[in-house]
């Protein structure tokens, strides 16, 4: 009698004598493995078929493990490409964002193209919604998970969600646009910093010196990479950081334009503003407005993401661009990649590009 594979316990044979090899305790499966190893499902997938692209001391880990358990993946054991939905699941932390709403665009596009389809869970910002939408699509069999925003974008990752996280990536890999510390989830994210420092480098050179920053929460990781770089770029210069001249907020409308209400009221305005976003670059050019000031004569305005609101606007906006088409085809890739088994790079850093338009020009006087 063989052995039937990726099971464990007491040996048990004809009649129930303990002579043969069926296992009767709890079926393994290449996730208890990768779990076990502390690796990734598709490392023990790996192993399993030879590839040469595994460390040693991994290898040797798996391996341990799957002459420990005799497990040998077969069509009643292995449960993986046979039970596949070909389906990816995204949490979004508010659709209603231009910026997220792109994302998904080129995200839904990517997979629809590699054979995939998608479905979307919009969270509102609320964790509450976040862990239960998780929850849903893993309880829906997808592939595997996309998490745009949220929790994934806190600079100290929340333990709590973590763990949640962490149990969800025993079955499906997750992937995440921001960084969740202590889970085994793959990274697609854009360089924040590199963001910054080219909108920076772009003011300097029409000789600004005084530039606010206005809107976004410095406990949210892309934020406080981009007030960090702010910083280092006007130390670099030799320009002293004015503390008022940086309002945190939110990333809509409203914390735009109730940021630059509070800059009119300091004694010395700012000849530049940096925009957390379009969104919130909106409720900027509003206020300036209202207050009988120029864009970019009076005050030059720059911003991120470079959505469809940047060329709305009067003027249009000078911004960054993350060319969504390839952000959203990273994303998607990464998590058909992790759903096959296949091995993703842990992490991408997506590159930025500015495109200048009408709202940024020299310094005023």
């Amino acid at each position: 009698m063989k052995p039937v594979a990726g099971t464990r316990g007491a040996l048990i044979g004809p009649a129930g004598q303990e002579n043969g090899y069926v296992m009767k305790d709890k079926t393994i499966t290449i996730y208890d493995i990768a779990q076990e190893a502390g690796v990734s499902p598709s490392t023990v997938s790996r192993v399993l078929t030879g590839n040469a692209h595994v460390r040693r001391e991994k290898r040797e880990r798996v391996q341990n493990l799957i002459d420990k358990y005799n497990f040998v993946p077969n069509a009643l054991a292995k449960g993986l490409s046979d039970t596949m939905t070909r389906s990816l699941g995204v949490v979004a932390a508010d659709i209603r964002n231009p910026f997220y709403a792109a994302v998904f665009m080129a995200c839904e596009q990517a997979a629809e193209r590699l054979g995939y389809t998608i479905g979307l869970f919009n969270s509102l910002n609320r964790v509450e919604n976040e862990e239960e939408q998780i929850e849903k699509f893993r309880q829906q069999k997808t592939d595997a998970i996309i998490l745009l925003g949220g929790r994934v974008d806190d600079l100290v990752t929340n333990t709590q969600f973590a763990e949640h996280v962490r149990d969800v990536c025993r079955t499906t890999p997750v992937v995440v646009t921001g960084k969740l510390d202590r889970t085994p989830c793959y990274s697609v994210r854009i360089d924040a910093s590199a963001a910054m420092r080219q909108l920076m480098d772009h003011l300097f050179s029409f000789g600004h010196e005084r530039i606010a920053m206005i809107g976004g929460r410095l406990d949210v990781t892309s934020t406080y990479e981009k007030y960090q770089t702010y910083s280092a770029m006007l130390h670099e210069r030799g320009i002293r950081e004015n503390g008022e001249y940086v309002v945190s907020g939110g990333y809509d409308y409203q914390s735009g334009y109730d940021g630059m209400n509070r800059i009119f009221a300091l004694r010395e305005r700012p000849t530049a503003v940096v925009a957390i976003n379009d969104f919130a670059a909106t409720g900027i050019l509003r206020s300036i407005i209202e207050h009988g000031l120029s864009v970019p004569d009076d005050i030059s305005v720059v911003s991120f993401d470079n959505t469809y609101l940047s060329e709305l606007t009067i003027p249009k906006l000078t911004t960054t661009d993350y060319d969504y088409d390839h952000f959203g085809r990273l994303i998607a890739e990464t998590a058909i990649a992790a759903a096959e088994h296949r091995e993703p790079d842990p992490e991408v850093r997506v590159g930025t590009t500015l495109v200048v338009r009408e709202s940024s020009g020299p310094a005023s006087v």
